[in-house]
């Protein structure tokens, strides 16, 4: 790759199903579980001019649909989805400043829940400031 330029890739197939246990079906997929996940994270940083330390960075995050418990109806799960993160920073000397952006698209999501009725959504647009000094 081209110096200040960095690569960050993740992929997780979860065959989680039951096979032994007293109450739930035997073969039934865990609650929560997404079989697949995957993600790519990339940034990078000026070297040299007058910009150097300028950074950027944009990432994409997924996740395949998660099922419900065992007791609920077989057709309840949480979808797939896929979100994009970004960012800006720019460092100097020991001291770095940053912007991140989370759910930059603003999709609407959902990352876990409790059962069919507590359903918990994903964040909306978020962004969130930083300021660092390294001693």
């Amino acid at each position: 790759m081209l110096p200040g330029w960095n690569i960050i890739a993740s992929y997780a197939h979860i065959d989680a199903k039951v096979t032994k246990d007293n109450d739930l079906p035997i073969g039934s997929r865990l609650a929560n579980v997404a079989p697949n996940t995957a993600s790519l994270w990339t940034t990078y940083e000026l070297q040299e001019g007058n910009l150097k330390g300028l950074g950027f960075g944009l990432g994409v995050f997924f996740a395949d649909d998660r099922p419900g418990y065992s007791y609920e109806p077989p057709e309840f799960k949480l979808p797939s989805y896929t979100r994009v993160d970004a960012a800006v920073s720019y460092k100097r000397d020991n001291w770095k400043i940053g912007l991140n952006v989370r759910n930059l698209f603003d999709k609407k999501y959902y990352e876990t829940h409790q059962g069919s009725d507590i359903v918990y959504p994903g964040a909306p647009f978020t962004v969130i400031g930083s300021f660092s000094i390294n001693f």
